[in-house]
């Protein structure tokens, strides 16, 4: 089980799943279904496979996780609170926020009241609050729980801890969204920063921040700025978690959206196409971000003149 948290912490997700599949039989036949020791295997095979955009295989097992936690441990156990989180993050992602929402506060309830106010787990809860309430346009009310999680880890873990650079993007993410860009610029950067210093020049979440970075830049107008940093994200989300991953079509749906503006409708085009390609495929053909993507394509196709196509 360790060994295969390495290899998915270096995106090494296939070779990380035949490990974990392995730790869970061992575990479940040594221990029985319903052990507390199980529900941790369970709970890493879920994320992998989240990772990997297989949410319909990755729910069941966070459920299992949460019900096995629940009963072995009691409804306030901090276990408790981390499956709740796991399992919220999955319905967000799947675009089920009023599932999610629940689910995110019984977890920070549950974390405040066992590990107290100021622990990083409670600071990565905060911030998948935050993110949830940002998705649906509510800025002011994540505003504050960003902060607050910026607070914690940087009190709990320092200021190079790779956790502190994830609040920190999101927080930059919702200054962005609000058209804050000048104080969202030096957030980007310092993530930048720590991601290259702790992680190194090849890990997923240093193309997330890459990513976002380039995403700033555009909104600034600054086209040639952007395009090497989504040029490079995507490149790092190929190598490290395969070509038809998530990731990777929302790199390329990004760039897409860049060459569109500035005129590049050719190249624009088959970038967006792949990306859809990619998004059913993972994600299913009714997800919210499928219809974004499918709009977008639509815009382009307007702007050639190819009314019928779009």
């Amino acid at each position: 089980n360790n060994l295969a948290g390495l290899l998915s912490s270096q995106g090494l997700y296939d070779q990380a799943k035949s490990l974990y599949k392995r730790a869970n039989f061992i575990n479940e036949s040594a221990l029985g279904p319903e052990h507390p020791n199980v529900a941790p295997g369970l709970n890493n095979l879920a994320g992998l496979l989240e990772a990997q955009g297989l949410y319909e295989q990755a729910k069941p097992l966070y459920e299992r996780s949460l019900e096995i936690r629940k009963k072995a441990l009691g409804e306030d156990h901090p276990a408790v609170a981390t499956a709740l989180n796991n399992l919220a993050e999955l319905l967000r992602a799947q675009g089920d926020y009023a599932g999610a929402k629940p689910l995110y506060e019984r977890a920070i309830e549950i974390g405040e009241k066992t590990l107290g106010p100021n622990h990083p787990n409670l600071a990565i809860r905060l911030n998948n609050l935050a993110g949830l309430l940002e998705a649906q346009g509510l800025y002011t009310q994540a505003k504050p729980l960003y902060e607050r999680a910026i607070e914690i880890d940087e009190k709990a873990l320092g200021p190079d801890h790779p956790d502190l650079a994830t609040a920190l993007n999101n927080l930059a993410e919702l200054l962005r969204a609000q058209g804050k860009y000048e104080d969202a610029m030096p957030l980007r950067k310092r993530c930048i920063e720590i991601g290259e210093k702790a992680l190194g020049p090849e890990h997923p979440d240093l193309a997330v921040w890459l990513n976002n970075l380039a995403e700033l830049l555009r909104a600034q107008g600054d086209y040639a700025g952007a395009k090497p940093h989504y040029e490079r994200a995507i490149k790092i989300w190929e190598a490290a978690l395969g070509k038809d991953h998530p990731n990777v079509a929302s790199g390329l749906n990004n760039l897409a959206g860049l060459l569109e503006s500035q005129g590049d409708y050719a190249g624009a085009k088959p970038l967006f196409e792949r990306a859809i390609a990619i998004g059913e495929k993972a994600l299913g053909k009714d997800h919210p971000t499928i219809a974004i993507r499918l709009n977008n394509l639509a815009l382009l196709l307007s702007a050639q003149g190819d009314y019928a196509g779009a």
